[in-house]
């Protein structure tokens, strides 16, 4: 758990006598422990400062930031250099920096914060209750995203290794592809992915200050090759990038290569949270100055050697002074790894709010540092890691990973394009005029962009295998919980408040806990799940002296907590609802030992004055949790397509974290009932009884 020092707990305490209810009191609670999500240092309204900068340059620009490493040797590998290329990929990529980029991330996009956080499961949270089937590009965005995490690293971190074969002496030692490149490669990523488990916070200080020496770097070099060829400013002039694309052979195909100067965009939005809009918004400025006067550097360098075949030039590493080699490639190479890092965290920020959106199993995810952020999970880890050495070991040389690289990124802009149109009719009321413009503008951006890089589809089979196979995990999960919700046998509580004050009151059955807890879905306080007062009244009676239903409302709020107390039966029957964030991890052991020890103090609802063992604040021995789990019943009879779901539904819980650790109960105070789920069985057998 993390130290939290700002986060708050409204609690809303409510008696209900049997007809009516009023409100008790209004206070606020403040959870010293519960989540790492509202440290003090960082909160959600984040102000423009220069801390602020300086820590969004070293968390959401790695990606984004690094692709002058690989972005023009893709564009003119191979090809013979004329000033129509290098003044049309120029200007394309300058102007794809702003209408992609800019516009739509960096001032539309932003805006769509959820409390201050953003990404795409943010955005879906905001509108999934005006369009039914909005997860769907939710789903597909956010497994690509995955799919990038997968291919980046190796991408950059390659591009920067190889860079060292410029260097005299190491030009028959490094060769792009060889055993040992690829071996450092392969080290530097699996120490990346081992050390995931002890998280950043030793070294995520100087991510900040790396990033901006880096930036700093690009942007001197590359203003030395401009002030020796200014015509290369002329680029600008949207004119060379059409002409490019129009009259140069093959020239809209080389729209893949330019896409990839704008592949880190997404995390602009990803990481809104961490870092403040207006924070983002100000260093973009400057990044993207950075980035321009790059291109633009090592596009004044290739006007000198118009005439030539590039074959496996590079031109960023050509810009730099001999002297100066190797300490710029290393410097790429942690910006490299600097990058690869924000997408991994990215990743685990991602399946985390899967898992409490329903769309993932519940998996085991770890806080290994008290920083705002700091995730760990392990199947993630370990699946992206296979992922990373795969690509590396299957393509070994960055040029050829670069052909399968931006494929699955572009549609996860164009789902979250899907998304924004909706937010803006739904959520900010734009008029439908302006808002169907806007996203005219980007769909022709962005289609144009698909349709050139659904070349790399051959390439790219790996990482689509990837995002195939979390999008059917995700759609199973999702569409198997609204199948088993559909069929959740609910029943008027009310009906069973005097069966469980009898069985409490009742001395001929033995205790079976003091405080007994059970975890229901029913949205309605009035309801309570069949299965659950079957449990306490017929598979095998339970007494208690109170009874707990706890239900656990997932909000659209990231880091909302809130709970709320009905008393249904006078010190016999209680309710509580636990209203959290979808960003945040239950731990309902914890929260609600806290809310019995809030009651004990305030001596709130006769608890106080009954229960003398409540005093010590120990409430370990006095409550006991019951958490029902259901198996498949072999009597279910569905369609086909419902049937299929089911199975894979059960198999792939098969593999994911049970409820009880889901939800933070610990062993010794916990018991598991198994139960059949019938969703819907043959009721008509034809048998018939024979006499002899």
């Amino acid at each position: 758990m993390g130290n939290l020092q700002a986060l708050v707990f409204k609690n809303n305490y409510k008696i209900v006598d049997g007809k009516s209810y009023s409100s008790v009191k209004k206070r606020k609670l403040c959870f010293s422990f519960i989540h790492f999500m509202a440290q003090s240092s960082g909160g959600h309204a984040h102000k423009l400062s220069v801390a602020g900068l300086l820590v969004t340059l070293g968390i959401i620009y790695g990606d984004i930031g690094t692709s002058p490493l690989y972005v023009f040797s893709t564009i003119i590998n191979h090809k013979v250099i004329t000033e129509q290329l290098i003044y049309g990929a120029i200007s394309c990529v300058f102007w794809t920096l702003t209408l992609q980029t800019t516009f739509k991330y960096v001032f539309l996009t932003l805006r769509a914060d959820n409390r201050g956080e953003g990404g795409i499961f943010s955005l879906f949270a905001l509108i999934r209750r005006y369009v039914k089937w909005i997860y769907i590009p939710a789903i597909v965005g956010a497994a690509m995203l995955l799919a990038d995490g997968m291919i980046t690293p190796p991408v950059s971190v390659s591009s920067a290794i190889e860079g060292l074969a410029g260097i005299k002496g190491l030009e028959k030692v490094i060769v792009p592809g060889n055993n040992l490149t690829v071996g450092i490669v392969l080290t530097i990523i699996s120490l990346l992915f081992f050390f995931q488990r002890f998280g950043t916070k030793i070294i995520g200080f100087a991510f900040g200050p790396i990033m901006l020496l880096w930036f700093s770097m690009i942007l001197i070099l590359g203003l030395t090759q401009v002030f020796g060829n200014f015509s290369i400013l002329k680029s600008l002039n949207p004119y060379y990038g059409l002409d490019l694309l129009v009259n140069y052979p093959k020239g809209f195909w080389l729209l893949g290569a330019v896409f990839l100067c704008t592949t880190g965009a997404e995390a602009l939005y990803s990481d809104l949270g961490h870092c403040g809009r207006k924070n983002i918004q100000v260093s973009w400025m400057f990044v993207k100055f950075a980035l321009v006067m790059s291109y633009m550097g090592q596009g004044a360098w290739l006007l000198n050697h118009v005439g030539t075949v590039s074959n496996g030039i590079n031109p960023f590493f050509e810009i730099m002074p001999h002297w100066f080699l190797l300490i710029g490639i290393g410097i790429a190479t942690i910006a490299t790894i600097i990058a690869s890092q924000a997408l991994i965290s990215g990743s685990f920020t991602l399946i985390n709010e899967a898992i409490s959106l329903n769309f993932w199993p519940r998996v085991t995810v770890k806080f290994p540092t008290d920083q705002k952020g700091q995730i760990y999970i392990p199947s993630l880890n370990l699946i992206l890691w296979v992922g990373c050495v795969t690509m590396l070991l299957y393509f070994r040389k960055s040029e050829h990973m670069l052909a399968a690289y931006g494929f699955s990124i572009i549609i996860t802009m164009i789902m979250t394009t899907v998304l924004i149109n909706f937010y803006l009719l739904n959520v900010r009321r734009w008029s439908q005029a302006l808002v169907a413009v806007i996203i005219f503008v980007f769909s022709i951006v962005e289609i144009s962009f698909f349709i050139a890089n659904v070349v790399k589809i051959k390439e790219s089979y790996i990482t689509f295998v990837f995002s195939f196979s979390m999008i059917f995990v995700m759609m199973i999960w999702h569409r198997a919980r609204k199948i088993t919700n559909r069929y959740l046998d609910f029943v008027k509580l009310k009906d069973y408040l005097t069966p469980l004050v009898d069985l409490s009151a009742d001395k001929d059955i033995p205790k079976y806990a003091t405080h007994l807890v059970y975890l229901t879905k029913a949205n309605n306080y009035r309801e309570i799940e069949h299965r659950i007062i079957d449990s306490i009244l017929n598979r095998k009676p339970k007494r208690a002296d109170i009874y707990w239903f706890i239900h656990i409302d997932r909000t659209d709020s990231p880091y909302g907590m809130e709970y709320s107390i009905r008393e249904l039966v006078d010190d016999k029957v209680m309710r509580v609802d636990f209203k959290i964030g979808f960003r945040i991890q239950p731990r309902i052991n914890i929260c609600f030992k806290k809310v019995m020890q809030e009651l004990n103090e305030c001596q709130e609802l006769g608890i106080y004055s009954k229960y003398e063992s409540l005093k010590s604040k120990d409430f370990h021995t006095d409550i006991t949790y019951v958490i029902i789990e259901s198996f498949f019943s072999i009597e279910n009879e569905l369609t086909f397509r419902e049937d299929f779901i089911m199975d894979a539904y059960f198999n792939i819980k098969q593999l994911a974290q049970s409820d009880q650790k889901a939800f933070g109960l610990d062993n010794d105070m916990t018991v598991v009932e198994h139960v059949p789920l019938i969703i819907n069985s043959n009721q008509s057998i034809n048998l018939k009884r024979i006499f002899d």
